[in-house]
């Protein structure tokens, strides 16, 4: 995962490295020069037997991060070295940082190796030159030192898998959100399809049903009727599409007037909605209380899309003959919709669950987006009702 002040420095669950930060091999370097001048001087290292052990002590911890393992038994050698020529170094402290590097960076079988062949090496360099009287002191000293390293090792192990953690956490959220927008998208395209293509095709069908019942006078208006209405389901289609590209945001400021960007349906075009309806033979009143312009776009467009598919609902559920009321309340903060049919219920009402199930599970999402809650019921006697109420300031 790529943040602020890191960069990805190689595959997955490989740490990130900090810009500016000293590569590993040059600090590791810099620490065996540190060490290497640090303990040499005079009476510490009296000949080249002493100078080339040294240096087979300081040299590993070049590649202490690289090879652990390969850089603790060559020290280890050549500490075993100096302890059978009784060369005495204060360089024996390479030994305790690459045990610590053994600890937090090799397998757990090795750090327990590492860790028992530090703890023989401490033994014996307390045997051969602990002062008279004074080994059990000195051994214990050295352990206790051997310990502590082995301890530093381990807290850091535990620290880099943490972080590791946090970043492979960070990595499946990441994915997960990912995963969820692309999710929600796409129930967002399908719902404002589903909208735009099924209301458009039943009044199609609805007019196309007529027509075999219509007189020839009638046949020419019908058929123009059914073309308009083709055009029209078109036409809002192309619109659905052009507001999931730019995200719901366009305003049609800039569109011209046979363009499809142009602002989307709101509450002004539920008068030609409530026209096709009728047209189709759905008897259809509409009562706008309020005023709509107050009212912001998106808010306007969920307006519109809860009355046509509740209309469409209407149209395809209820029997011939039925009429319906469509009444939008528009007040400072609070837009309330309420669409009721004359139909018989009677367990016969459309219930939201036919063909995809997303008219009525749409309905209920496009009501939440604005703090709504939809209600959808038969009416006592006959028909049915949906009724919402809708916060245009509470969008989420």
């Amino acid at each position: 995962m790529t943040g602020t002040g890191t960069v990805r420095t190689g595959p997955p669950g490989v740490l990130a490295r900090r810009p500016g930060r000293v590569p590993p091999r040059v600090a590791d370097a810099a620490l065996a020069a540190a060490l290497f001048l640090l303990t040499l001087g005079p009476g510490r290292v009296a000949d080249s037997t002493g100078f080339a052990l040294q240096t087979a002590l300081v040299l590993p911890l070049v590649w202490r991060r690289r090879a652990p393992r390969s850089a603790f038994a060559v020290i280890a050698a050549a500490a075993l070295a100096q302890w059978l020529l009784g060369v005495q170094l204060p360089a024996d402290a390479a030994l305790l940082v690459a045990l610590g590097t053994v600890t937090a960076r090799a397998p757990y079988r090795s750090a327990w190796a590492a860790g028992l062949v530090a703890v023989a090496g401490a033994v014996l360099a307390a045997a051969r030159w602990a002062p008279e009287g004074r080994f059990l002191a000195s051994a214990a000293a050295m352990t206790a030192a051997v310990a502590a390293s082995a301890l530093l090792g381990a807290n850091t192990r535990i620290r880099r898998a943490a972080r590791a953690e946090r970043l492979a956490r960070l990595e499946r959220d990441r994915d997960e959100r990912e995963r969820r927008a692309v999710e929600e998208e796409r129930a967002r395209i399908a719902r404002e399809l589903h909208d735009s293509v099924t209301h458009g095709l039943s009044v199609v069908v609805a007019l196309a049903d007529a027509l075999g019942h219509a007189r020839p006078a009638d046949a020419s208006a019908v058929t123009a009727r059914i073309a308009e209405t083709g055009r029209q389901a078109l036409t809002d289609m192309r619109r659905a599409l052009v507001l999931l590209q730019d995200d719901g945001t366009d305003s049609g400021a800039d569109a011209g007037p046979g363009d499809d960007r142009r602002s989307p349906p709101g509450i002004g075009q539920l008068g030609a909605l409530c026209e096709r309806m009728e047209a189709a033979g759905l008897v259809t009143r509409l009562r706008v209380d309020g005023e709509a312009a107050g009212v912001p776009a998106a808010a306007q467009l969920t307006v519109h899309r809860l009355v046509q598919e509740s209309l469409t609902n209407v149209l395809r559920h209820a029997p011939q003959g039925t009429r319906a009321e469509v009444r939008v309340s528009c007040a400072p903060g609070a837009v309330t919709v309420e669409v009721t049919d004359d139909g018989r219920a009677g367990g016969t009402g459309w219930t939201g669950s036919a063909g995809s199930g997303l008219g009525l599970t749409g309905m209920r999402e496009r009501a939440a987006a604005f703090g709504g809650v939809l209600e959808a019921g038969p009416r006592p006697g006959d028909g049915w009702r949906v009724f919402v109420r809708l916060d245009p300031g509470g969008a989420s």
